[in-house]
């Protein structure tokens, strides 16, 4: 792309040649102070720290750190009769209260998700005893060096932290959008002009500040001003320019300031601003109506959907694959339990337990235990007109109406004794008239 010719010193700004110069008359064009210009100039990608400096960025992040870590997360065993949960788990320990390691499990969670998104991936140490895991210990993902080998199809890794060489079994590791198993796509990478562009408005914007708030623009002189006037003048306007210092210039006669109109990024800066969190707040599939506090069901339901599950389906596998034994992967799994994220309000779930009561899917003992009640022992169900009551374990029904119970496991008479004494009376009768 041609910026722009001069008639004796060409200067092209898409070649190797003359680019210093070409970059010093950008500036002195478009301003030394300009992050247009170098943003145009430079093709640094933006980094994880300076993503996390962009307000919507920080403010998904932790909402959705968050929203996981408040999950309690538990260990499931299949067997013939059904599905058991796995209690008192050295591993969900770990992941649900204490790591063992500096962090607490909610901040082993926050750490793990930044990285997750922002980072090449997230990774914990596995300290191990035998087959039994003492504790979990967070990685910071820029101290990770993965080493792979170049097969596409017999793919092969290591693991470097400082020097050290680690197996992929001794790694948690929890990545997004990857392709190799090992390392993750950055949301930046997929995202990069959102990202930058977000950024370099908080750049302009502080660069404003800084100055605090004085336009740019020219002087106008009747008469040709000597050096010293116009040192003395670019000296006053220097001062003027940093907020920390007096900013008050006086114009000789015959001197005149022109202010500098706005330009289209200036004068619609909010609005960007505006437009560049929603964006972002659409890449991680978070609506912005959650931050600012004015969503509605509707919000938190697509909020759930769209975020948080996906994301825990994919946590969920990463556990299942590097912290179960190969001899437990065939009949345990870990999983988040959800019903925390859909309770709704009070009343949605007494409505929603009125159904499940009715419908007899749902105990009164299991309702209050989802409440965190004690339970009473009630153990009947009803079976029609609120008047037949049955109990599952001892089989009995009760007719409230009648204070009667019956014993369905007692059989009654069979059909063909009743048969044959109906006969034999029949036969008695006929003798009689006989």
């Amino acid at each position: 792309m041609n910026f722009f010719w001069k008639k004796d010193d060409r200067v092209r700004a898409d070649t190797g040649e003359n680019t210093e110069q070409a970059e010093q008359v950008l500036r002195e064009m478009m301003g030394t102070d300009s992050v247009l210009l170098e943003s145009l100039l430079s093709e640094k990608e933006i980094t994880k720290k300076e993503a996390m400096q962009i307000p919507m960025v920080s403010a998904c992040i932790t909402y959705i750190a968050g929203t996981v870590s408040g999950i309690p997360l538990k260990l499931y065993m299949q067997k013939k009769e059904g599905v058991e949960e796995y209690q008192k788990d050295r591993r969900t320990f770990l992941l649900n209260s204490d790591t063992g390691d500096t962090l607490t499990a909610k901040q082993f969670w926050r750490a793990i998700l930044e990285d997750y998104y922002l980072g090449n991936g997230a990774y914990a140490y596995i300290s191990r005893a035998g087959n039994e895991i003492k504790s979990i210990h967070y990685v910071k993902e820029e101290y990770v060096n993965v080493v792979k080998n170049e097969h596409p199809v017999f793919k092969d890794y290591d693991i470097y932290v400082h020097g050290q060489k680690y197996y992929p079994f001794e790694f948690l590791k929890f990545l997004r959008n990857t392709k190799d198993g090992c390392t993750s796509s950055t949301i930046m990478e997929e995202n990069q002009l959102v990202f930058e562009v977000a950024y370099q408005t908080l750049k302009f914007e502080k660069n404003l500040v800084k100055k605090g708030g004085n336009k740019k623009g020219f002087l106008k002189s009747i008469k040709k001003l000597s050096k010293a006037a116009m040192d003395e003048l670019k000296e006053g306007f220097r001062k003027m320019y940093c907020n920390n210092r007096e900013n008050v210039v006086v114009l000789n006669e015959g001197i005149d300031f022109k202010e500098a109109s706005n330009t289209s990024v200036e004068m619609q800066m909010n609005e960007n601003k505006a437009s560049n969190g929603e964006a972002i707040a659409a890449i991680f599939k978070v609506p912005p109506t959650i931050l600012n506090g004015k969503s509605t069901k509707e919000d938190r339901d697509n909020y759930i959907r769209f975020c948080i599950l996906p994301l825990l389906e994919d946590l969920e596998c990463s556990l299942d694959r590097d912290l179960l034994l190969e001899n437990e992967k065939n009949t345990m799994y870990f999983a988040f339990d959800t019903k925390e994220l859909t309770r709704g309000t009070i009343e949605e779930r007494y409505k929603a337990y009125e159904i499940g009561l009715k419908n007899n899917f749902l105990q009164v003992d299991e309702v209050r235990d989802k409440e965190d009640l004690e339970p009473i022992g009630f153990e009947w169900i009803r079976l029609g007109l609120d008047s037949v009551l049955f109990n599952p374990k001892t089989k009995e029904i009760y007719t409230p109406n009648t204070n009667a119970t019956k014993d369905m496991t007692v059989k009654t008479m069979e059909t063909k004794e009743i048969k044959e004494i109906k006969e034999e009376g029949e036969e008695h009768a006929d003798r009689n008239q006989e």
